[in-house]
């Protein structure tokens, strides 16, 4: 990297110009890709987004605490999209009042199981309790993940990989397991798809429909409250 390449990449990130940038460019060459390849479930924009963040910063030789530093503008709205998620609680509140037995059922053991299964793998393979706490969080919607990462003691940049990767994997996987089981009802698919695979998760399931996208929006909004609440306790309680 020759001398004046250095100073302008200096003299970018002393303000956050260069990491918005960088990060709204990504998303809008993330979507139209997406896009181009006909929006598949494999592929979310937020995935390609992400990998050309990772490769504009190598190329541009910014580490992540540099671009985070950068990016905190834009970390901002995390605040009121995490108080927006009342909105579709609201929305769907006869959901809640008509399927409350199923819902209080299913919800917790399946939140529960969304941090044990990546914790215990971490505990099996010899994780340090920071790796395991930055993939506890892994299901849940990214501001709500990154308030309880920080928490627990975890790192927020493996906990956002962790969310991405899981993301990724429950829009492959839903489908053809429910296919597999026979399970046809977009009720029950929305809201595997919102419990397990955030807000990624709930792209999918609005593309499925809008019944699959309701009940995927309550199904991250609730896990996304129960974790909140459940989840820094359970951590305090265990020791870890």
């Amino acid at each position: 990297m020759t001398e004046t390449v250095i100073d302008l990449r200096d003299h970018l990130l002393a303000s956050p110009l260069l990491a918005i940038t960088v990060t709204l460019a990504a998303y809008l060459a993330g979507m139209r890709i997406f896009e181009r390849l006909g929006r598949p479930g494999w592929c979310p924009a937020v995935l390609v987004a992400a990998l050309l963040v990772a490769t504009s910063l190598a190329l541009l030789g910014i580490s992540y605490d540099e671009y985070r530093q950068g990016a905190a503008w834009l970390m901002l709205l995390l605040g009121p999209a995490t108080v927006a998620l009342g909105i579709p609680l609201y929305q769907q509140r006869h959901h809640i009042q008509a399927l409350w037995k199923p819902i209080l059922l299913s919800l917790p053991p399946a939140a529960m199981l969304a941090s044990l299964y990546s914790v215990a793998l971490a505990w099996i393979l010899g994780a340090r309790p920071d790796v395991m706490a930055s993939l506890a969080p892994k299901s849940v919607t990214a501001p709500i993940a990154i308030g309880i990462t920080e928490q627990l003691g975890g790192s927020v940049a493996l906990m956002m990989g962790g969310l991405l990767i899981t993301g990724v994997m429950t829009t492959l996987t839903v489908g053809p397991l429910a296919a597999w089981l026979g399970i046809k009802d977009p009720r029950i698919i929305g809201f595997v798809l919102g419990v397990n695979g955030h807000a990624i998760g709930t792209v999918r399931a609005f593309e499925l429909g809008s019944t699959a996208g309701a009940f995927a929006s309550l199904g991250m909004s609730l896990t996304g409250i129960l974790t909140a609440l459940l989840l820094p306790l359970a951590w305090q309680l265990l020791g870890l």
